[in-house]
């Protein structure tokens, strides 16, 4: 079956591509006036990104509807988010939402979200990635590698799952955890004593449940909505990162719009980011309850400045090997400060 899935997708992904060659707006032999706008994700029908795409499709087809049909492929249909990546960059998919992770070795201003313990709580992390005027900038900053991002959207609070409990950071040790597929990614996990093993979202159930790797480290929905609770039953408030995933466009589609068609797709863009969000705190309150109720898993209150102290020196080590993350690192620190002022 996960063979046929993989030739599957590799003949739609085909399919798409010789489309996008000839011409054609529709799948085979259909043919249609409006110009098909294709969308790849991982996530589930149910996850709240899906959610904000299908608010995204609305607002599309509601204002535009009359030349854009809007599809939208989860479960890595596509593949995983970097085949889906190198696919909108040549244009054979138009959208595809990825993690920052993702997006490092295109522009090196995204390295900076893999820091561990970069944003001081949730509102600095929301009111720095609102700030739509100051992320123009790093949204425009793959522009050469022909995609832009439009949006993020929110992905929670990464911490680390596994076969085994996970108390202290000394517990990682020798662990191989799975990580986002990233340079800074590795280095944090590294750090914490663990051993780094990247790889595809999609590859991670299939990796804890046959030993390939010991466990992960993701927000609460991956259990529920990717089943990970069923082979990894220990999950640790460890909260490492904050990290968003973005909603990227090819470059070429977004240039060839109207300016009147370019402001109707950042507006569905912004509109879908409310939407996500609204659904976002609910869900990941129902998967906690479903993951500890039929599923199994324990979660673990842990000494996160324990943690915080086990990679206490990355942050500067990657300000010193990255210079490009250090205007958007201070920034971050600002609004940090201004938050927790506020909240005193």
């Amino acid at each position: 079956m996960k063979g046929l899935k993989r030739i599957g997708a590799l003949t739609l992904c085909a399919g798409l591509i010789l489309g996008s060659i000839s011409g054609l707006t529709g799948c085979g032999s259909i043919k249609s006036d409006k110009r098909i706008v294709r969308i790849s994700h991982a996530q589930s029908e149910t996850h709240p990104e899906h959610l904000g795409l299908l608010k995204f499709k609305e607002y599309i087809e509601e204002n535009l509807g009359d030349k854009y049909e809007v599809q939208i492929y989860p479960n890595e249909l596509l593949g995983g988010a970097q085949k889906a990546i190198e696919l909108t960059q040549t244009g054979a998919i138009d959208f595809v939402v990825a993690g920052t992770a993702n997006l490092e070795n295109f522009a090196d201003v995204y390295e900076v979200f893999s820091m561990p313990y970069l944003f001081t709580s949730e509102e600095a992390y929301h009111e720095v990635m609102n700030d739509t005027e100051y992320m123009k900038d790093v949204y425009e900053s793959t522009d050469a590698a022909g995609f832009r991002v439009l949006t993020w959207y929110n992905a929670g609070t990464r911490s680390f799952y596994a076969k085994k409990a996970i108390n202290t950071p000394d517990d990682l040790k020798g662990l191989k955890i799975r990580v986002q597929q990233s340079p800074a990614s590795v280095k944090m996990a590294n750090a914490f004593g663990a051993a780094a093993s990247p790889m595809s979202f999609g590859e991670v159930y299939t990796a804890i449940q046959q030993g390939v790797i010991d466990g992960a480290e993701n927000n609460e929905l991956a259990l529920t909505n990717n089943k990970h609770g069923e082979v990894a039953k220990y999950y640790s408030y460890n909260m490492h990162q904050m990290v968003p995933d973005m909603l990227i466009g090819n470059l070429k589609f977004l240039q060839g719009l109207s300016d009147e068609e370019y402001q109707i797709f950042e507006e569905a863009a912004l509109i879908s980011t409310e939407e996500e969000m609204q659904y976002w705190d609910d869900q990941v309150a129902e998967a906690k309850r479903i993951a500890e109720e039929d599923m199994g898993v324990e979660f673990i209150e842990v000494d996160v400045q324990a943690f915080k102290d086990k990679v206490a020196d990355v942050q500067q080590e990657m300000l010193d090997a990255n210079p490009a993350i250090q205007d958007l690192y201070d920034h971050i620190q600002e609004v940090n400060e201004k938050v927790a002022q506020e909240d005193k």
